[in-house]
């Protein structure tokens, strides 16, 4: 098992415009990067979104899957759902990772887009290294991204995702997958 959580910020995120806004929680992907995390052996899934009623429907999707009838209709799905957890802000991730293993994560963000704030970008393996050293936080962010201070506030960043061409806007749950198959997938160098 890693020493790794991930955590999906909904705010503080960018619309389009460059406001500061908090984004709606999705169905796909709570139950996507769960997914992947359970897949690629992550300790905890957090869903991070200050408004208590986007909160409680990410508490009450997880609770439908973890109950009898969801785990009956799908166990795997209750494996990955068993570790979300549903918290209001950043703080209140990494105080439970520090409360967990005794001392703060690394904390480690990515975006699409190339920034000048914050740390420069650490190479996958790199990051990966240090996520089995000591316990580390792998943040994304939903609508058009998580803010230049967020971002400068990290003690790491993780490159962006590109492909081959001009279009770059990747679903963060797509994302996500990408970022741990290169931290932790199976493959000869």
């Amino acid at each position: 098992m890693s020493l790794l959580s991930v955590a999906l910020v909904h705010h503080p995120v960018y619309d389009k415009h460059k406001k500061v806004v908090a984004t709606a929680l999705t169905n796909l992907d709570l139950h996507d990067i769960a997914r992947s995390s359970r897949t690629f052996g992550l300790e905890r899934f957090f869903i991070v979104h200050p408004v208590a009623a986007q909160r409680e429907l990410a508490a009450r999707i997880a609770a439908h899957w973890q109950g009898d009838e969801g785990a009956e209709k799908n166990d795997f799905r209750r494996q990955a759902i068993d570790l979300l957890a549903v918290v209001p802000d950043l703080a209140a991730a990494v105080a439970a990772i520090t409360e967990r293993h005794g001392r703060p994560p690394i904390t480690c963000a990515t975006a699409a887009r190339e920034t000048r704030d914050g740390p420069a970008p650490m190479g996958f393996r790199a990051f990966a290294a240090a996520a089995r050293e000591r316990p580390a936080l792998l943040i994304l962010g939903t609508g058009w991204g998580l803010t230049d201070e967020l971002l400068a506030g990290c003690d790491a960043r993780l490159p962006p995702i590109r492909g081959v061409g001009d279009y770059n806007h990747l679903s963060v749950r797509s994302a996500c997958a990408i970022i741990l198959d290169r931290l932790y997938g199976d493959r000869e160098d």
